[in-house]
Parts: C-alpha cells; sequence; structure tokens
C-alpha cells in the first residue's frame, strides 16, 4: 500500500488515530484534553507513532523526521511535568495545552510530506521534502496552528466562562 513497509504502515497506523483523536478535541474542546479517553490515546499513538519512526530510513539515515520525533517526545514530557507537577506554576495550563497543540502540528510535517510525495499515485503533488510547494504547504499550516494556539492561549488567560445562575436575566 503506497509503498509502506509493515513498520511504516504500524507507524501511519498509529499516527492516522492520533490525527484523529487529537483534531476531534481540538473541534470540540478547543484543546487536547489530556486526562479524558481522547486524550490518552492521542497521547499513547503519539509516542508510538515517534518510537516507530526512528526505525523508518525511506529518506537515508538519520533524517529531519528522526529529530522531529526527539523533539515530540521531549515536549511531550514537558506537557506531562506541567500536567503532573507544579514545576511550571502559573504556566502549566499554557505548557500543557500549548505544548499538546505543537505537537499535533509537529505530526503534520512528515504527514502531509510522506502523504503527498505518494498520493495521488502516479502523479504525488509534492517531489520531496525539499519540493517549495511542500514548504509552502507546511508555511500555511503553521499560520493555522499558530492563530490557534493563540487562541488558546487566549482563552487561558481570560479563565473560565462563569456559569449562569438559573432565573437570572
Amino acid at each position: 500500500m503506497f509503498g509502506l513497509s509493515p513498520l511504516g504502515a504500524v507507524h501511519t497506523a498509529f499516527a492516522l488515530v492520533a490525527l484523529v483523536a487529537g483534531y476531534a478535541m481540538i473541534v470540540r474542546q478547543g484543546r487536547i484534553d489530556l486526562p479524558s479517553t481522547l486524550g490518552h490515546t492521542y497521547l499513547w499513538c503519539t509516542i508510538v507513532t515517534c518510537l516507530t519512526a526512528f526505525g523508518i530510513f525511506r529518506h537515508g539515515g538519520f533524517n529531519i523526521a528522526h529529530g522531529l520525533a526527539i523533539v515530540t517526545l521531549l515536549t511531550l514530557g514537558l506537557v506531562l511535568v506541567a500536567s503532573r507537577t507544579r514545576v511550571f506554576g502559573g504556566l502549566a495550563p499554557y505548557v500543557e495545552t500549548l505544548g499538546l497543540t505543537a505537537t499535533l502540528f509537529f505530526h503534520m510535517i512528515p504527514g502531509l510530506n510522506e502523504t503527498f510525495t505518494r498520493v495521488p499515485a502516479g502523479a504525488p503533488l509534492f517531489t520531496g521534502p525539499d519540493d517549495p510547494a511542500l514548504q509552502k504547504a507546511i508555511g500555511a499550516v503553521f499560520v493555522i496552528f499558530a492563530i490557534g494556539m493563540a487562541l488558546q492561549a487566549w482563552r487561558i488567560r481570560k479563565g473560565p466562562v462563569p456559569k449562569r445562575q438559573p432565573g437570572l436575566a
């Protein structure tokens, strides 16, 4: 299937589950909610995606995708520290929320490259990681994520919406 090795197929399957879980939470809640079932699914599928990436060498040896897997794992480590300790103090909600959203963006970089250097079959959209059109697509996705992360930070700063009491206008 699209030239994937067995490890590549497992890697892709976990990445797709992570993406679906991550985007479902972003659409529903405006953030990835780590303690939820979908949050746990996102976390563990992202970890497996990163770990399996280290065994994939489609473009030769160690490359930017492997480096991105390391950055993603380090970011997830910071997210877990922020969610389970008081190390970051009042910045913890920002580190957790923005860190998880950043990892979703990190999924998109190799995802766009690997998908659209294969699809459509026989006439892929991009020739490889250095294709200027791919760089523009990643740049556009980055802008969308940067706007989304700014909105998330604003929502955290604004705080929870006070609940209305029944019978009050």
